[in-house]
Formats: C-alpha cells, structure tokens, sequence
C-alpha cells in the first residue's frame, strides 16, 4: 500500500468538490470568554447526511467504479452507514450495512430511508469485522471500512483542508477520535499546513483505545467501552489511522460524559447548533485542556449532529441542572474568511452504551 499524505486529501477535495456541503466555521464570544480563547467551531452537523463520515464514504466509492459494481458492505455505529447509503445511492451502486442491535433510533431510521440493507449483530458476543466480511464474500460486495482505508482518511482530512484555507494561522486543531481517521486526514493537512501547526485527538475517558496505544507505542485493545459518546466506542484503533497519528498527533486529551454533556449544552446555548455526543466531544476536550493548548486560534470539529432526542434532551438536563460557570454573549459568527477528568454523572451513565468497535 502506498504511503498515504496530505496530496491524497488535496484530490479527494477536487473530487468531493461538488458532492460535499463546505461547512460553517461559527464563532461564539461566549465560548471565546470561557477558555480565552478565539474558538472556531467547523459545523459539519450541516454536513450531508449530518456528519463528516460522507466525505470519506463518498471519496471511496468515487475512486472505486469498478468494485461498488455489485454494491458496497460496512460496518458502523450510525453515520458511516448513513455516509455509504447516500453516497452509494449518489454514485447508482446499493449499500448493506451491519449495526449494532443497540444503535440509536435515529440513526437506524435514518440509514433505512436512504434505501440501504440493515444487518445487525450483537456487540457483546458477535465479532463484527468477521461478520462484514462473511456478507461481503456470500454477495461479493467491497468492503468501505469507517476510518481503516486511505480513501477514506483523505476523504475525511477535507474537514481539516477548509478549515487551514480559511483560516490559514491556526495555532491547533481539536479533533474526536473514535477509529482515527478523522484525526488522521486532519494531522496529514495541518502538518503539510504549518508544521507548528498541533493537532489533537479528544476521546471519552472510558473509550480512550488511542490514548492509550500512543503511550504503550502500538494498539492496544481496552474492554467494550460504555460513552454516550456512540459513534467512538471503539477497542482499538484502525491500523493505518494510527500509524499516522502516532506520527502526527500532539496528544489525546481525555474527557468525562459530563465534560462532553457541558459541551453540547454550550453548542445548543450559544451556538445554536444540535450535536449528538461524538461531535461535541472535540469541544469538551478544549474546554478541559485550554490551559495545555498553544496561544493563539484554535479550530474544532465538531463533527456530527445525528443523535435521538430522548438522549439529547437528557444529556442536556444533566448539564443545564448542574451549577457552572456564567457564559454570556451567546452572539453565534461566521469566521471572518466565511462572511484529570470530572467523574461522569450517574445520569449520563445510564444513557450509555457499551460494546465492541463502532464507526
């Protein structure tokens, strides 16, 4: 396999070009007082099917006119299967993807009106990867895997690449992290960018298979993780996402459900914008680690908006119930080029899910 970079994302913005939403940057003077801090929140819950996953899914099926022929096959905790039902759709091909039994409603309903097959397994006893990979054999389908694929990561690293041409003097860039190849494209752009450029990963305390693999120095698996953060529920890491992360990462900051509980309740006050857990996880990160980040403009994605309500609506009673620090002038912006973790709530412990690797 050819060594992915940075000019692998550039094609892969020229081929998304006129698939892909280019996203917000939004601005909040609220935020921007909470962590002195002049904050940047790239929205890519305006992203197509809610999430940044149909960059990295439409970018593979593009590149693949031959192999998505017979139909594409992935696994996914929700929005990579939204991404390659949509993008399957887009591109005349079908989709089959293989849930969770425990994924939320929403992201369930919504991958079945995008016209995909729906396969479930369960994450306790049944081996996920064997499971995509007996479909793809029995009805030769190609496999789309959510980060472990170069397509895929550059597809992804697009996020990163508007957000540098907009905003070019970045001191660092805060990122989720569940399988990695988010984080991946992104460290791929900014160091190719700006080699002062930082970025870092942000993972829920409890499901922290990155964090942990870059101290030990390889992957390492953790036990099935429980986060209402669903979509990073991961055991390890993807092999080729983490060989680029290790390289390219400054750190992983680790969060509580309460920091990322916090976090969606900011987005929903001052910014207006509805984020599911994973998506506001990049955020709790910068609010939990302003202190360590380098002066001066800090990006974050915040990277998908698909999450049930009964969820939300809980997630943010939990915060909004809780004494914190005042945060006025909710003014929401556009950006100027575009116009030691708290222990979590016993609340949000009971919102969690726990299982085996999602995407």
């Amino acid at each position: 396999m050819a060594t992915l970079t940075h000019h692998d994302v550039l094609y892969a913005a020229q081929r998304l070009r006129d698939a892909v939403v280019r996203t917000p940057l939004l601005t909040s003077s609220a935020i921007d007082h909470l962590v002195h801090r002049r904050v940047f929140l790239k929205a890519e819950t305006h992203q197509l099917t809610g999430s940044f996953k149909f960059r990295g899914a439409y970018n593979a099926l593009a590149l693949g006119r031959t192999e998505r022929e017979a139909g594409v096959v992935g696994a996914s905790a929700g929005n990579h299967g939204q991404a390659l039902a949509l993008a399957a759709r887009m591109l005349d091909t079908s989709a089959t993807v293989l849930l969770p039994t425990d994924v939320p409603t929403a992201k369930h309903e919504a991958i079945r009106a995008l016209g995909a097959r729906i396969a479930t397994y369960d994450r306790f006893s049944d081996h996920r990867d064997a499971i995509v990979h007996q479909i793809a054999h029995r009805h030769k389908l190609t496999v789309v895997p959510s980060a472990n694929d170069p397509k895929v990561i550059a597809g992804a690293g697009t996020v990163a690449l508007e957000m540098v041409q907009d905003l070019p003097d970045l001191a660092a860039i805060l990122v989720p992290v569940g399988g990695g190849g988010l984080a991946a494209g992104t460290a791929l752009i900014a160091s190719a960018h700006n080699p002062r450029l930082r970025v870092f990963g942000v993972e829920p305390v409890g499901a922290d298979d990155t964090h942990r693999s870059l101290r030990a120095g390889r992957i390492t698996s953790i036990t099935p993780p429980a986060t209402i953060a669903d979509s990073l529920r991961h055991t390890e890491p993807a092999k080729i996402a983490f060989a680029i992360n290790q390289r390219f990462l400054a750190d992983v900051i680790t969060v509580s459900e309460t920091d990322i509980a916090d976090a969606m309740a900011l987005l929903w006050q001052h910014c207006h914008l509805v984020a599911e857990p994973s998506g506001a996880v990049a955020l709790a990160g910068l609010i939990r680690a302003a202190r360590r980040l380098p002066e001066g403009r800090i990006g974050v994605i915040i990277s998908g908006g698909n999450v049930d309500w009964d969820l939300y609506r809980k997630a943010l009673d939990v915060s909004l119930e809780r004494p914190r620090r005042a945060t006025r002038q909710p003014a929401v912006r556009r950006s100027p080029a575009q116009a030691a973790s708290r222990p979590a709530s016993s609340a949000l412990v009971g919102l969690s899910g726990s299982g085996r690797t999602s995407g």
